[in-house]
């Protein structure tokens, strides 16, 4: 099953391309500084988790609604809201990394689908980097988007880190044994419908991008991008889409992280995957 769909608006997403959307501003302005060297290794990331801050900023989805409550069946650690601003909330840290899915506050208006993805962090010569994916165009949702390999999570899922596994190991071929999983970041809700839990897991650096399998219903590309790149707030942009709808002006601020491989294709990460990735970093920066 293809993640859920990575957009930053609702299910009416706009037909234009995003990625010509102008840029407000540096999503963190400029008070915040890149990870340092030490932040960015397996080692240090590993031991965060087994000792979490304890409180730090959560940035949501501009236009995602809050659930009314858990999904179905997932009860877990709450997400309280924060005074510091109103897209922020205070981390309570979360069940070990077979923990059940965590779930929003009660200030809810609708239930959402439970989700998981899979934030793999992949050993190389330069430093970690993050793998993700290119959704495959014969999906019927955000075709040719950027995602974590995951999705919603099934009846059978033991816990989120299972659904999340499950998924990897569907999508890209990911076997179980090559991941270590680190611990679970905060849940987050996305415009188009999901609760989605973001499970960290550290890779086996015997694993190369392109000998995985990819299922090509749902994945068309795997690809590496530093993990020194999302982690440098400099690289992190607000953008504002406009379209008509309706008759309508409609306006949706989202997260936006472009990078430009080495062989010059740019790949435009935006909405959700943008946000989960703007939460790691404030996990790590804590």
């Amino acid at each position: 099953m293809a993640a859920p769909a990575p957009a930053s608006a609702d299910v009416s997403v706009p037909s234009f391309d995003l990625s010509s959307a102008p840029v407000l501003a540096a999503a963190g302005g400029s008070s915040e500084q890149p990870l340092s060297d030490q932040r960015l290794q397996g080692d240090w990331i590993r031991q965060r988790f087994l000792h979490p801050p304890s409180d730090w900023r959560i940035e949501a989805e501009s236009n995602a609604e809050a659930p009314s409550g858990p999904p179905p069946s997932v009860p877990a650690v709450s997400v309280g809201p924060s005074s510091a601003s109103p897209s922020a909330s205070v981390w309570a840290p979360q069940e070990p990394a077979g923990g059940r899915a965590s779930h929003p506050d009660a200030t809810a208006r609708r239930p959402l689908t439970p989700a998981a993805v899979l934030v793999p962090l992949l050993p190389t010569p330069q430093g970690l980097g993050v793998l993700l994916t290119v959704r495959s165009n014969r999906l019927r949702h955000h075709p040719g988007q950027i995602a974590f390999p995951g999705g919603r999570l099934d009846p059978e899922d033991a816990s989120v880190t299972d659904g999340a596994l499950r998924e990897a190991a569907e999508e890209i071929g990911l076997a179980r044994h090559q991941v270590q999983v680190l611990g679970n970041l905060p849940g987050m809700a996305t415009g188009t419908g999901y609760w989605v839990n973001p499970v960290v897991g550290l890779l086996d650096a015997a694993v190369q991008p392109q000998s995985l399998v990819l299922s090509p219903q749902e994945v068309q590309e795997a690809f590496v991008v530093p993990l020194a790149f999302l982690m440098n707030p400099a690289n992190h942009q607000r953008r504002l889409g406009r379209w008509q709808q309706d008759g309508q002006l409609i306006q949706r601020a989202f997260h936006a992280m472009p990078w430009q491989a080495p062989a010059g294709h740019t790949y435009f990460i935006w909405g959700a995957t943008a946000t989960m990735l703007r939460n790691f970093y404030h996990f790590l920066a804590a």
